[in-house]
């Protein structure tokens, strides 16, 4: 079957839950798993607080902190060739490509570009998947920093319900860094993947009639068996984040949403409340189930760039950041067999680039991401939806176009 392309699958254009009721084949709900279909996906990434149960993080009453406008005409003409290709395309033929939703980007703190497509606005919220990852490990590094928490310690240390778990004896740091050996595994193209169990268990996805699973993330987890030493390599897993999101309810008695709101939605001064997808028992998908708006991820990037430091607060320490930014152990990174990113490595739930800009990302699936690139004095933020899910979809247009922006912007000062 052929894939709609992005303007055929565009959400405006083919009507999706218009009128009152819609049209029964333009409606779009979580219980038949239509709102994870292709191409109701590109309605429901920018919808998600209509279908399923969600808790907001507030931006508060304070002002939003204005991001200055330097709008550039040069960006869509900006050219590169693709990864595994010998033909050149340019910047705005890479945004259709790769199913574009919305994409900002800020060059030394100013707008230079922003585009919106199908569903998303300026206003409106957007799910950030796996870029929810690199937020809640950025607050963990934090507290470690803060001497709150100890990144050595054994997880059962803050949560004993998992010592006879595969957490048992892994590392608060395994988990951050993404190498623990888990029997778990992560194919978004297997129906049968452990992720799916996870994401039914927290209510992500709808469960069968039948379904006599568990009922909550907190009930998932303890469930995860032990495949492999911890520590010696990368392996890409969702529920070291909501592993690690549970440590760091327990370390602070509060809420990932209240860790956001105090620690970064009431000093990034953003325009947008943002929301959290929940479980059964409220709890918030730690892993993958944020909503925010683009420019509020811009901001997040742009403090990230700038040394922690945004809006008059120190609101990351400078330290955590360049620990990120000198990135994890490449040769463990590398039995990962991500033949899209040679040299790359994983540190903090960061993806680190370790290129001559010395660029690093938070990445999730269906081409979500916020791409930090420090030589050009360039932050990226993107939401798309993408019929595949994995990065590896993407990857071959999106790496070589940010870079050649960087590049255009860096030269062009």
């Amino acid at each position: 079957m052929t894939t709609l392309d992005a303007h055929a699958s565009d959400p405006i254009r083919l009507g999706w839950m218009v009128g009152s009721p819609p049209p029964a084949d333009r409606i779009i709900r979580f219980a038949d798993s239509s709102f994870f279909q292709f191409p109701a996906t590109r309605w429901a990434f920018s919808n998600f607080r209509q279908l399923q149960p969600t808790t907001v993080v507030p931006r508060g009453s304070h002002p939003a902190v204005p991001l200055p406008r330097a709008e550039r005409d040069d960006i869509d003409g900006v050219t590169f060739v693709p990864i595994g290709r010998s033909d050149p395309m340019t910047w705005a033929q890479s945004l259709a490509a790769n199913y574009t939703d919305g994409i900002v980007i800020l060059h030394r703190g100013r707008i230079v570009h922003e585009r919106y497509f199908g569903a998303l606005d300026q206003d409106r919220q957007h799910i950030a998947y796996s870029v929810t990852k690199s937020f809640v490990a950025t607050l963990a590094a934090t507290l470690v920093a803060e001497g709150r928490l100890d990144d050595q310690a054994l997880v059962p240390q803050y949560v004993p319900e998992l010592a006879n778990s595969g957490f048992g004896d892994a590392t608060v740091r395994q988990l951050m860094d993404m190498t623990t050996g888990l029997e778990y595994t992560e194919d978004y193209t297997d129906p049968n993947s452990p992720v799916w169990e996870f994401s039914r268990a927290g209510g992500f996805l709808p469960r069968p009639a039948n379904y006599r699973g568990p009922d909550s993330f907190y009930e998932f987890l303890p469930t995860i068996r032990k495949g492999s030493p911890h520590g010696e390599r990368f392996s890409y897993k969702t529920v070291n984040t909501d592993t690690l999101g549970w440590i760091l309810r327990r370390i602070t008695n509060g809420s990932i949403s209240d860790l956001f709101r105090d620690r970064f939605w009431s000093t990034l001064g953003v325009e947008q409340d943002g929301y959290f997808m929940v479980d059964s028992t409220g709890t918030e998908f730690a892993g993958g189930g944020y909503n925010l708006t683009l420019r509020d991820l811009c901001r997040f990037g742009e403090m990230m760039r700038l040394d922690g430091r945004w809006n008059g607060h120190q609101v990351v320490p400078a330290a955590v950041v360049d620990d990120i930014r000198r990135g994890g152990n490449r040769d463990h990174f590398a039995l990962a067999g991500y033949n899209l990113l040679p040299g790359w490595s994983y540190r903090n739930m960061w993806w680190v680039s370790h290129n001559e800009h010395g660029a690093y990302a938070a990445r999730g699936i269906h081409g979500q991401t916020v791409y930090v690139d420090p030589a050009a004095e360039m932050v990226i933020a993107r939401f798309a939806s993408h019929p595949g899910a994995a990065n590896a979809n993407l990857d071959p247009t999106s790496l070589p176009a940010y870079h050649a922006v960087a590049r255009h912007l860096k030269a062009s000062r």
